[in-house]
Parts: C-alpha cells; sequence; structure tokens
C-alpha cells in the first residue's frame, strides 16, 4: 500500500465517518518498502493541492519521515517535491495494519 493512498482512506465502520478522529488511520507494526521509481515533477505539483497536509504530517511522523514542512506548500521545488516523491510513492507499507483512532478498528496491511 502506498503512502498516497493513506491519505483518502478513512475508518470503515459507518459511526466513524463523521467523527474526526477516524482520520487519518494510523498504522501500527509496519512493515515498509522503499522502491526506485523516477521522479515526476508533474505529478507531485498536481497531487499537491489533493493531499490533507495535517493527515499527511501524521501519517510521515509515525513511519519515522520527519522531513516535510510543517506548512503546506504552494509550489514544490525541487527538494521538497523528491521528499514527497519519495514518501508517497517510493514508500510501501507491505505488513502491519491501520487503526482508527477514533473506535480502535484495525485493518491488517498484506503484501
Amino acid at each position: 500500500m502506498k503512502i498516497l493512498t493513506t491519505n483518502y482512506l478513512t475508518c470503515a465502520l459507518r459511526a466513524c465517518k463523521s467523527h474526526p478522529n477516524s482520520f487519518p488511520l494510523h498504522f501500527r507494526d509496519a512493515e515498509l518498502q522503499q522502491d526506485s521509481l523516477p521522479f515526476n515533477a508533474a505529478f507531485i505539483a498536481n497531487i499537491l493541492p489533493r493531499i490533507d497536509w495535517p493527515a499527511l504530517l501524521t501519517t510521515a511522523a509515525e513511519l519515522g519521515f520527519t522531513n516535510l514542512p510543517a506548512e503546506k506548500p504552494d509550489t514544490v521545488d525541487e527538494k521538497a517535491g523528491m521528499e514527497l516523491h519519495r514518501i508517497l510513492i517510493e514508500t510501501q507499507v507491505v505488513e502491519g495494519k491501520l487503526v482508527c483512532g477514533n473506535c480502535g478498528h484495525d485493518m491488517r496491511i498484506n503484501e
């Protein structure tokens, strides 16, 4: 599962859909894999407006990525673009769980 995907997921339980703690989901026991992929600056620039920045910061910090700026950039320079590419596109969670911050429901990540 790419990290980018988690920026669009909420708890699967209907009771949590409107609760603010149901997003972002939190990784537990995550096994990460890094894949080397060509950098696509246009894709990163296009996806940036759609990213929930506070949620991405939470997810990134939980997974050990601390190089993102506290504020969402208006434009993507090469350094920030490469870091976003590394986190969002090149990083995959191959095993672990996504856990709802509201109800504690967990969803397994397998392969």
